[in-house]
């Protein structure tokens, strides 16, 4: 840390990185390439899930401190759904990378920007509810970042879920903040019913909401450990981001980087090196995964078992329960049928069951080789 910085609060150093890429394929037919999971709304709000996100940031960041990174082929939309976002803050892939690559050239910009600049990165597709307490989760994690350390924010889980990734703590770290915040001492993969059963009944497991906080300096030096390479590939970049020979310099290294999640070149290693803390928040989080998520969510607290999304959709329900997802103009009716998922779009009808809502990916998968990829 210079030392003009160390003049400067961390919390003033912080900008927010909005990473939205991938197609949500747990949520197709509603999410597709033209239209993936951040731009839509999935909640009845009226808002995009990147739109909520941006108004989630906004009371700890202005939108100079923002920071989206998306597909070239979603430039528009974004800009269309975040006015306020900067030009010069709205990074551009053109094909996807995963989050290591996408991330890290966010850090490297960051880096060249502000030697002492301190990335907190945030999903665009996620929902949350208690932005108070998000804030706060935030701030202290910033201040854990600003000592070196890189922070992830965890959830206290509310229920044995199969369908998130866990983090498992240890030692309560005091000296860098009265309360909430522990050592990382493993990142876990989604477990089976019974691990997660017994994650709960044991304690010291909170969910992975993937979100990481960190000086953009440290966190590319920890991810140059894993992979050297692309830690100087993605230097390159930034170095003519900005410049007349930038396109070329993207154009001729950014098919060449490795597909790599950012759990596997950062947080794992840093969490075996003793370099993770996590915060343990307190607000409701959920990444509304697939439909059922989307069920749970619409129906929590509104005394209804059956949930409706879509503008003007027509549903008939008699003793159901559920999802109805309708983007058509006719009736869906339903007699009698318990956690139903139905989607009706103009070209696809999808029904399943909110049991089986994670093996939609696999019909996707299905769709790539067998020529449904028009659908897609």
């Amino acid at each position: 840390m210079t030392e003009s910085s160390a003049r400067i609060p961390a919390i003033e150093r912080l900008t927010c990185v909005i990473p939205a890429g991938g197609v949500g394929s747990r949520l197709w037919p509603l999410s597709r390439a033209n239209a993936p999971k951040f731009l839509l709304d999935l909640t009845g709000s009226g808002d995009s899930l990147l739109r909520a996100t941006w108004d989630r940031l906004a009371p700890l960041v202005p939108a100079e401190r923002t920071m989206v990174v998306t597909g070239i082929s979603h430039r528009d939309s974004v800009a269309e759904q975040l006015p306020e976002l900067l030009g010069e803050n709205l990074v551009t892939e053109s094909e996807p990378k995963d989050s290591s690559a996408a991330i890290g050239l966010a850090a490297a910009i960051l880096e060249l920007r502000d030697p002492d600049a301190i990335l907190g990165s945030f999903a665009a597709d996620h929902v949350i509810r208690g932005d108070v307490l998000f804030q706060r989760a935030v701030t202290t994690a910033v201040q854990a970042a600003d000592q070196g350390y890189i922070a992830t924010i965890g959830i206290h889980p509310s229920h044995p879920a199969t369908g998130f990734g866990y983090i498992s703590t240890g030692d309560a770290r005091r000296d860098l903040a009265p309360f909430d915040v522990y050592d990382v001492t493993e990142f876990v993969e989604k477990p089976d019913a019974a691990q997660a059963e017994g994650y709960l009944a044991n304690g010291g497991y909170l969910w992975n909401a993937g979100m990481f906080i960190a000086r953009a300096s440290v966190l590319l030096e920890q991810m140059a450990l894993q992979q050297p390479a692309l830690v100087e590939s993605l230097r390159e970049i930034a170095a003519a981001w900005d410049t007349e020979r930038g396109a070329d310099v993207r154009e001729r290294l950014w098919p060449t980087l490795p597909k790599i999640a950012i759990d596997y070149t950062v947080a794992e290693p840093a969490a075996s090196a003793g370099k993770m803390v996590c915060v343990a928040a307190h607000f409701d989080w959920d990444d509304v995964g697939d439909f059922a998520s989307v069920a749970n969510l619409l129906t929590r607290g509104r005394g209804s078992d059956l949930a409706v999304l879509g503008d003007g959709a027509q549903v008939l329900s008699d003793a159901s329960s559920g999802i109805v997802v309708s983007e058509s103009s006719r009736l869906v009716a339903l007699v009698g049928v318990e956690d139903v998922v139905v989607v009706d779009t103009a070209d696809v009808l999808l029904v399943t069951s909110k049991s089986r809502a994670q093996d939609v990916k696999n019909l996707v998968s299905r769709m790539k080789v067998t020529g449904g990829g028009h659908l897609l």
